[in-house]
C-alpha cells in the first residue's frame, strides 16, 4: 500500500507559490532562532545571515515539506503507466522500493532498497530543483 509522506502537494504552480511564500515568517524565525544558538550577538546576525541564507532556509523547509509517496517498485511502476506526463527517475532498477513526487505533469522518482528517510530526503531536494526552484526565481 502506498505510503504518503510529507504535507505539501500543490496542484498548480500558484499554489506552489503561494505555498512558498507562507514558509517564509517559519523560515525566518528558525534561521534567527539558530543564530542565537551559535551564539550571534545582533551585531554578527546583521553580517552573516543575509537575505540568501533566509531564502535557502525558506527552499530547504519548502523542499522538506512536499508529499512523497512511497511503495514497491512494481506499485510504482504501476503508477507510472497510468500518469500521463514525464517522469525522471533516479536510482538502481535492482531495488525494491521508490519513492515519488508529481507537479505540474512531471514527476520525479527515486528507488532504494533499505533507507527510506534518506530516499525520501535526496526526492525532496532533487523535486524542488527540478520542479518548483524554476518557478521561484
Amino acid at each position: 500500500m502506498t505510503e504518503s509522506h510529507g504535507w505539501f502537494a500543490p496542484e498548480s504552480p500558484e499554489e506552489a507559490r503561494e505555498l512558498w511564500e507562507s514558509v517564509g515568517p517559519s523560515a525566518q524565525v528558525v534561521t534567527r532562532e539558530v543564530a542565537k544558538a551559535m551564539g550571534f550577538d545582533r551585531e554578527e546576525y546583521r553580517e552573516r545571515v543575509s537575505g540568501e541564507v533566509i531564502e535557502t532556509a525558506r527552499d530547504a523547509l519548502f523542499a522538506s515539506l512536499l508529499e512523497v509517496r512511497d511503495d514497491s517498485r512494481e506499485a510504482f511502476e504501476e503508477w507510472r503507466e497510468g500518469f500521463s506526463g514525464e517522469v525522471e527517475v533516479m536510482g538502481s532498477e535492482n531495488v525494491d522500493r521508490a519513492v515519488w513526487h508529481a507537479f505540474d505533469g512531471r514527476a520525479i522518482a527515486a528507488t532504494y532498497q533499505n533507507e527510506p528517510e534518506a530516499a525520501r530526503g535526496t526526492l525532496r531536494r532533487q523535486a524542488f530543483g527540478e520542479l518548483y526552484r524554476p518557478l521561484f526565481e
